[in-house]
């Protein structure tokens, strides 16, 4: 029923009613429970023409925000499926190079407006960019010493789906130091447990730092991105997005 309200929503009962065949009673049942369990909301009628009875507004239903994520966990399902199934039959280095292809749409869409922009502004303009594709993301500068700046998401379209496959975090990791020109390190994900995914962004005046820029950073296919690092530092000193100890 929920479904039928997201595809058709919003939708009275009554056409409810006419679509899946259910007496006027059982459909105000599952209505009724998905309502107690906000998965959908009542709102007015949208037209004058759209009443019942003596002037009595027809009631209309509309999947909630709540509701909408209960699909999006679905689809997050199969995605982990699918690529069980990947790294069962071709192993885990098909799924880090699904990953990395994944990624490499997003580093090339922010690659011009990051680096574009003054080496000062990079990580708040990433975020900014980011952000514009829901991570709710932000950029401050780093509590500990050494300088640097940190790199906050307080939203991960894929956390289920990177808790059993972190190749999905990694290779955003080795994106993110690529776009900046300097390394980076994984401090906290959502995936894991964390109320945040934060990334430490090394200060551009540290040795080292800024030595790639341009297209010899891009993701290119069958690097090694979806290797292990103990300590998940990334750095852009490798055209694949490899690291450095």
């Amino acid at each position: 029923m929920a479904r039928l309200v997201l595809e058709h929503g919003p939708v009275t009962a009554s056409a409810l009613g006419e679509r899946v065949g259910l007496t006027p009673a059982a459909i105000r049942r599952h209505l009724d429970a998905l309502l107690a369990e906000g998965m959908i909301e009542v709102r007015k009628a949208r037209t004058p023409q759209a009443r019942r009875g003596r002037g009595r507004p027809a009631k209309w239903f509309a999947i909630t925000d709540a509701g909408r994520s209960a699909f999006v966990h679905a689809y997050d399902d199969l995605a982990s499926s699918a690529l069980r199934f990947l790294a069962e039959t071709a192993g885990d280095h098909a799924v880090a190079e699904f990953a990395r292809r994944q990624i490499a749409d997003l580093e090339r869409r922010y690659r011009p407006v990051v680096q574009g922009a003054p080496p000062h502004q990079r990580v708040r303009t990433l975020a900014e960019a980011l952000s514009g594709d829901g991570y709710a993301a932000a950029a401050a500068k780093a509590p500990q010493p050494g300088g640097g700046e940190q790199l906050c998401q307080h939203h991960c379209p894929v956390a289920h789906v990177a808790a059993e496959f972190p190749q999905l975090c990694e290779a955003e990791t080795e994106a993110f130091s690529r776009l900046l020109g300097t390394p980076v390190q994984r401090l906290a994900t959502i995936a894991h447990g964390d109320g945040i995914c934060t990334t430490h962004v090394s200060s551009r005046s540290l040795p080292g730092a800024g030595e790639v820029q341009g297209p010899a950073a891009s993701v290119t296919p069958g690097g090694d991105a979806g290797e292990r690092f103990p300590e998940r530092t990334h750095t852009n000193n490798e055209e694949s997005g490899g690291t450095s100890p």
